[in-house]
């Protein structure tokens, strides 16, 4: 375990920073949206599809430049990478309460899509992969344990911004927060040595394991797995409250058992931390969706009961937390440390456009069929990630 120094003076101090700038990140970049976008959509005289189709083109453009941030980040560190992404977000935000027009406002949100690409989970993630080397999968547990709080800080903080000033000066208020709170902390707190300086004797005493080149059948089945995953959380917070409401739960208790997903997440992020550290995370991705199938499975059978449904949203809540963390150790355990900034960036791509597209395609099937013809699309793609997850061989010595 690491001690206090380490979390002050040495490399774990990354783990600190990146904590309070994911929880920032996040609750800016990702999270207000679905609370801001009904009133920039009255305000200007828009469709709330054309609004929110925004923030999508924004996932897509952080799909595409996911690769070269990543590889920015081998080559120059997070320290470099990840102050531009906060600057740049912070002029992205202050540019959107000014975009009038519809070709300026898409714009900005293809700058704000880089900004995502350099602040987030794979940044993060790559950043810890340059520092700890492969030894940083309990850093990204840690680091994960702290952004599975960023909603629950994010809604309430900008529904209270809302309720005292319009969206405008919310947005203004998150631009100062990531220029003069997130840029500095990564320019300037994050440690810059890369892993073979910072621990060599844990590096010396760990038996080497085996790797498997990053091309080729088993980096597709990665790829894959994770981004036909991504249509399930992506899908799903953009619908199941509907769907709740829809089978006859009332708003007010659909909202409480959507607040469950957030604990849950943590929770099980906790449980990863503190005893599955020895656990290929391969089998740690394969239970998570195998969970999670058993609670669409429990849908299925006792249908959209209030029980059922605060079961499945606990399920969902802790699978989601656990695929969070194997979205950065599996490509470490499988390919190793070598280029692992540019081989998350390969692996977010794909995740990242399924996660633009699936409250577009989701809503379409609920609206042409049914609300269980979506559920049923978005338990076949757990079943296809999972088949993808078990596809995939270990390398072996």
């Amino acid at each position: 375990m690491p001690q206090l120094r380490d979390f002050i003076l040495g490399p774990w101090r990354a783990v600190l920073v990146l904590g309070v700038t994911q929880i920032l990140a996040w609750g800016i970049l990702f999270y207000p949206p679905v609370l801001m976008m009904p009133l920039i959509a009255a305000e200007r005289g828009w469709s709330l599809a054309f609004s929110m189709g925004g923030f999508s083109l924004a996932l897509l453009t952080a799909g595409f430049c996911a690769p070269t941030v990543g590889g920015l980040i081998d080559r120059h560190g997070g320290h470099v990478v990840m102050p531009f992404g906060s600057l740049l977000g912070a002029a992205g935000v202050v540019a959107l309460v000014h975009a009038a027009h519809p070709v300026a406002y898409l714009a900005v949100w293809m700058v704000l899509g880089v900004a995502i690409a350099a602040n987030l989970y794979d940044p993060a993630f790559a950043t810890l992969g340059r520092i700890f080397g492969i030894l940083a999968r309990k850093p990204i547990t840690a680091l994960t344990l702290a952004g599975g709080f960023a909603s629950t800080v994010s809604w309430p903080v900008t529904q209270v911004l809302l309720t005292y000033i319009d969206w405008r000066g919310a947005y203004l208020i998150y631009a100062g927060v990531l220029a003069f709170v997130a840029a500095p902390l990564h320019a300037f707190a994050l440690p810059r040595a890369r892993a073979a300086s910072v621990t060599p004797a844990e590096s010396t005493a760990l038996p080497r394991s085996p790797t498997l080149p990053p091309h080729g059948l088993p980096f597709i089945l990665v790829a894959a797995g994770f981004a036909v995953y991504a249509f399930v959380p992506s899908g799903l917070a953009a619908h199941l409250l509907a769907i709740f409401g829809r089978a006859g739960i009332d708003p007010g208790t659909a909202v409480l058992i959507g607040a469950l997903f957030g604990p849950a997440q943590v929770t099980a992020r906790l449980l990863e931390f503190a005893f599955a550290g020895n656990v290929h995370p391969l089998g740690i991705a394969r239970f998570a969706l195998l969970t999670l199938l058993g609670g669409f499975v429990l849908l299925a059978v006792a249908g959209m009961t209030i029980p059922a449904a605060v079961l499945f949203a606990l399920t969902f809540g802790a699978a989601n937390g656990l695929i969070t963390i194997t979205r950065g150790a599996v490509p470490l355990a499988l390919f190793g440390a070598q280029g692992y900034g540019r081989l998350l960036g390969r692996i977010a791509k794909p995740f990242q456009v399924m996660q633009a597209l699936a409250p577009v395609v989701l809503a379409f099937v609920i609206e042409r069929f049914s609300d269980v013809a979506g559920l049923a699309l978005t338990a076949a793609c757990v079943v296809a990630a999972l088949a993808c997850m078990a596809a995939i061989r270990r390398p072996r010595l």
